[in-house]
């Protein structure tokens, strides 16, 4: 897996402070996506075991109240491994505090029966689409995405909203 960026303390990505990491390489190409340079899946940086333990170490600060993992796109048979091995250490270190992840492929399709569902407290599913853009929703781009609480769907076989 390769990613373009880390950020320590982000405030856009889920509820609190959290450090955000975000994957590169996204076939979905969305119009008007926020992130067009995490795109190519040639760029950014190789995703080492010096990568992980850097996140896990943010992590630790007790101002941070999650990870979130975003793209590109982190559920990609590209950098689904990587995901998942960063999403297991995270929750095997930190238990309690969450973690979001947002992704084009949909939760019910695809995600809930990867390992890294497991992991997850909360995914944005579904691709960014311009022509339903609102910037008043809450943690999502386009009226189509769905915020959802991962452990409380595969607990009851369906589809749960995330309730903030």
């Amino acid at each position: 897996m390769r990613y373009n960026k880390i950020r320590k303390m982000d405030i856009a990505d889920g509820p609190g402070v959290r450090v955000s990491i975000f994957t590169q390489g996204c076939a979905f190409n969305c119009k008007n996506c926020f992130n067009p340079e995490t795109h190519d899946f040639t760029a950014g940086k190789e995703f080492t075991d010096e990568t992980l333990n850097k996140i896990l170490d943010l992590c630790g600060n007790e101002n941070i109240e999650g990870l979130s993992i975003l793209g590109g796109e982190p559920m990609h048979p590209n950098n689904i491994e990587g995901t998942t091995k960063l999403a297991k250490a995270f929750k095997e270190k930190y238990p309690n505090k969450t973690l979001w992840a947002w992704s084009g492929f949909k939760f019910d399709e695809y995600i809930k029966d990867k390992e890294v569902s497991n992991y997850l407290d909360v995914v944005v599913d579904g691709q960014y689409v311009d022509a339903l853009r609102d910037p008043k929703l809450h943690w999502k781009g386009s009226a189509n995405q769905r915020v959802i609480d991962v452990q409380k769907s595969k607990q009851a076989g369906d589809v749960i909203l995330f309730n903030d």
